[in-house]
């Protein structure tokens, strides 16, 4: 199925992935709405900054609103579902809105996109539902392990998404993103965390775990799996990871982007950047295989290559001020 010319729109358009995926599709010439969280300010998140903010229609509201929803997927032909809340740190504090955003919106969404008689849901889950993995590389048919507030909402938005394939035919299927980075990237991920408090001159460097592994895609790769999946024919119900197929441990990564950097600092082991014990997913290490054999696809930014760009993007003095890199953000 080609996006050119489909009415499409895109939950979380105003975030991190969300803006960088509402650009691409712009560039594969679909019709796209994005759906920004209301606030009073008006504000339209990272949107704001799209040189294609001419070509996307725009509307504020909350996917915890079952009415609004379905207004808003009224007329749509696909929907990439990418909003929700997402810091685990966070989670810790308020799960209840965790519950209602990921788990009461995500089923508003389906709800509405079953009433709007879209032609495609792509719901976008995470690889924390997994845990620490128990093989790797994990493939989709890894058990589920949730070890957070957070990925226990992700495990039931996945269920849901997945039932209402199976139980009303809504043509759904499952994009399972690994750890994506990139320019825009909120500071309570880990490599925004090392480049900000480099990119002011810090010699110590604060950071939580630094034995964990993770597989980083850069956020160009994520959003071309994405409409990969988008297009594909004959995938209802099914699950498709997203990433590298690497994995790299975060002091590593830290040694890394420091000596991309050309600093010196060290990393300080910070308590309150570390998860409760059973909480911290110990590694994490994509098999990408299913989505490569189905669509051809696969990444292609090397892990130095998409820090590069996301170096030089928080380098300049108008994006780094953007960020309190002196507070710990969850």
């Amino acid at each position: 199925m080609t996006l050119q010319g489909k009415r499409v729109l895109v939950t979380g358009g105003d975030g991190f992935i969300g803006s960088h995926l509402v650009a691409q599709l712009v560039a594969e010439n679909a019709r796209v709405t994005a759906l920004a969280q209301y606030n009073s300010f008006n504000n339209w998140g990272w949107l704001e900054d799209l040189s294609c903010l001419g070509r996307i229609q725009v509307i504020s509201g909350d996917i915890r609103d079952p009415q609004f929803c379905l207004d808003l997927c009224q007329g749509m032909e696909v929907i990439f579902h990418l909003a929700a809340l997402i810091s685990i740190p966070y989670s810790y504090k308020a799960p209840d809105s965790y519950v209602d955003t990921n788990v009461k919106g995500t089923l508003n969404i389906c709800q509405a996109a079953l009433r709007g008689k879209i032609k495609r849901l792509i719901h976008t889950s995470t690889s924390e539902v997994y845990g620490t993995a128990h093989y790797a590389p994990l493939d989709e048919k890894h058990p589920l392990n949730a070890q957070s507030p957070y990925a226990a909402t992700k495990v039931a938005a996945d269920a849901i998404a997945a039932s209402f394939q199976s139980s009303f035919e809504l043509p759904v299927v499952i994009a399972r993103p690994f750890n994506t980075y990139g320019p825009r990237q909120s500071a309570r991920a880990v490599i925004p965390t090392i480049i900000t408090q480099i990119a002011i001159g810090r010699k110590e460097v604060s950071l939580g775990e630094l034995s964990a592994t993770r597989d980083f895609t850069f956020v160009r790769d994520t959003c071309e799996g994405l409409v990969a999946i988008a297009g594909m024919d004959d995938a209802k119900g099914e699950v498709f990871h997203i990433g590298s197929n690497k994995e790299i441990a975060i002091g590593d990564l830290f040694s890394l982007i420091a000596e991309m950097m050309n600093s010196d600092a060290r990393v300080v082991t910070d308590k309150t950047r570390l998860r409760p014990n059973l909480s911290e997913v110990r590694r994490l290490r994509c098999d990408n295989q299913k989505l490569r054999q189905a669509t051809g696809f696969e990444p292609k930014t090397s892990l130095r290559d998409g820090l590069a760009a996301t170096i030089a993007w928080f380098r300049e003095e108008c994006n780094l001020r953007r960020y309190k890199e002196s507070v710990y953000n969850v």
